[in-house]
């Protein structure tokens, strides 16, 4: 595991070789509560431009998504129970079996906070195999929220997540001012889960230099707003 946790980032890293390589570990997001419809085709062109890994909407979002990024190697991602996490396992599969109905590719879900805080570890594992099982092999992302979160929490929601048959652990939806993802946050979530599960890191990554300290701590790949500007700032150095 140490091995692992040392060398996951820096081989992560030496892949990096150009813009082109980053935009590929770059989630385009915007899930804002007053996203129009003109935001939403900006930020698919965007994806469509850079080759990002693929536009990150909200549920309204993602039919029209769907349309502009019909033919085109760029998935659609809907964030489910968004962005508190607080609805019932059955409310979040129904939410995700819609998604994918209007064209999602990926699922990024909200765990239930409350769940892991009050230690309701059989909720939380209903919580996110719901979601899993409805996705039927489509990418499922679990954000954990880790503001939120002790370290224990952390490692407990991790180790749930991995056994639910989640892809991803994601660090933050980095809403209502809470805090985004840390490099420490990052290698603790590498170090739990192993070499074979992945890590979405998301919250306040707004520049090169953070965005490739976060694959150095060991993530696969990053959700961010503002992803023009770094693949930006990459091709001008």
């Amino acid at each position: 595991m140490s091995e692992n946790k040392n060398t996951y980032g820096a081989d992560r890293l030496s892949k990096i070789k150009s813009p082109q390589d980053l935009a590929k570990m770059i989630d385009h997001t915007n899930v804002k509560g007053d996203t129009t419809q003109q935001d939403v085709i900006k930020l698919c062109n965007e994806a469509i431009k850079y080759n990002f890994a693929s536009a990150v909407v909200t549920a309204t979002n993602v039919q029209l998504a769907s349309e502009i990024l019909q033919g085109i190697p760029v998935k659609v991602c809907s964030v489910v129970g968004f962005p508190l996490g607080v609805s019932t396992p059955e409310t979040k599969a129904f939410e995700t079996k819609q998604a994918i109905k209007h064209g999602a590719d990926e699922i990024d879900m909200v765990m239930n906070i409350g769940a892991i805080k009050s230690g309701l570890e059989d909720l939380l594992e209903k919580d996110i195999t719901d979601v899993v099982e409805v996705a039927s092999g489509k990418v499922v992302k679990v954000i954990l929220e880790t503001a939120l979160l002790t370290d224990e929490e952390k490692v407990v929601s991790c180790v749930i997540a991995k056994k639910s048959g989640a892809d991803y652990v994601k660090t933050s939806t980095a809403y209502g001012g809470l805090s985004g993802a840390t490099i420490e946050d990052v290698r603790l979530m590498r170090e739990t889960i192993g070499p074979d599960m992945k890590i979405k890191a998301a919250g306040g990554i707004r520049e090169l230099e953070t965005a490739l300290a976060m694959i150095g701590a060991g993530a696969d790949k990053l959700g961010t707003s503002t992803g023009v500007q770094i693949i930006e700032e990459m091709i001008k150095k």
